[in-house]
């Protein structure tokens, strides 16, 4: 592009930082450079001086000094294998967003050591503009079920909108060691991280400790066999990292195949029982930007449904949709 050009933001790219807006429509051009630009005063909004990480506004005009190489987005590499493999995950599509059911093992996002995981593959779904579908919320490698998926910038600022303000129902379905005593109720601590040699990890710390976040969830006892193991409906109230995982050994029934918070001493599972952290994102509810609202459930993992199957435990009798553990708390 050898001369300088007015783009206007579309209504999809409110809220844009204008560094990602130029990653999107001029790949070709470098941050390095870009900081350079904006800071000469080249690259301006509205005919005024801009940051890098100013918020773009739709129907503003973006001043776009000339740049080398072709205008043009450059489309990422697609793994035909990657997309096939999340196609095969999707429990709902529409225009805007994917539901994925997300199998047990399969990490969100990178880290050390995970060269494997959905934000990666996810390049290999690009929508009419090129653009990578995004991560709007979060689960851990080793819970499986619904996860939400953007398809465009307009859809994940949406729906980043909605988790951040609770405005997602979500329950979770989990096998925990003994009955829960009450049968249902809610947990309310202040969780903070605390490192370790295998990584960070959540505690339960006193109001007020450094870093301590507030954190409540709702439970319910679906079923139980016996007094050694219970099926309980788990409705998160915030979203801390790990917190279900830390409530339930709080409450002194911890998940079964929990490698990080489960505590009980000299414990021997029975024989029948499969391997694996037992917690399932079962149900998502959440407003659509149509104002419609989404409801979707995702099938039990191989491996919960070998216990549920083991304890006698039926889902097709005792589904999350009828169980609602903040109405019954």
């Amino acid at each position: 592009m050898s001369a300088v050009q007015e783009r206007t933001v579309s209504t999809d790219e409110e809220g844009m930082r204008l560094d990602r807006w130029f990653a999107l429509h001029f790949p070709q051009l470098g941050f390095g450079r870009l900081q350079k630009l904006i800071r000469t005063g080249q690259v301006r909004v509205d005919k005024g001086r801009v940051q890098t990480n100013s918020r773009l506004s739709a129907g503003q005009v973006v001043r776009v000094p000339p740049v080398d190489d072709p205008d043009v987005v450059r489309a990422p590499r697609i793994n035909e294998e990657d997309a096939a493999f999340l196609r095969s995950l999707i429990l709902y599509e529409d225009d805007e967003i994917y539901v994925f059911n997300k199998p047990f093992g399969l990490a969100v996002q990178g880290g050390t050591n995970t060269k494997r995981h959905i934000d990666g593959m996810l390049k290999s779904l690009p929508n009419k503009k090129g653009e990578a579908p995004r991560l709007v919320h979060r689960l851990d490698r080793d819970t499986s079920g619904c996860l939400v998926v953007a398809k465009t910038h307009a859809a994940a600022s949406h729906f980043g909108t909605v988790f951040r303000s609770r405005s997602a129902r979500k329950i979770y379905w989990a096998v925990v060691v003994g009955n829960p005593n009450p049968r249902q109720g809610d947990i309310s601590c202040f969780l903070a991280k605390q490192a370790t040699q295998d990584g960070e990890q959540m505690i339960v710390v006193p109001h007020g400790y450094p870093g301590a976040q507030h954190s409540q969830t709702y439970y319910s006892t679906t079923d139980t066999a016996g007094r050694r193991f219970a099926w309980v409906t788990l409705k998160p109230v915030t979203g801390r990292t790990h917190q279900l995982r830390v409530h339930m050994a709080q409450l002194g029934n911890p998940i079964l195949g929990d490698p990080r918070y489960f505590n009980i001493e000299n414990w021997q599972a029975p024989e029948g029982l499969a391997e694996g952290l037992h917690l399932h994102a079962r149900r998502i509810t959440l407003p659509l930007r149509s104002g419609k609202k989404l409801d979707v459930s995702a099938p039990l993992p191989p491996h919960m449904q070998e216990t549920f199957d083991a304890l006698g435990f039926d889902a097709a009798r005792y589904d999350a949709q009828n169980v609602d553990p903040e109405a019954e708390a």
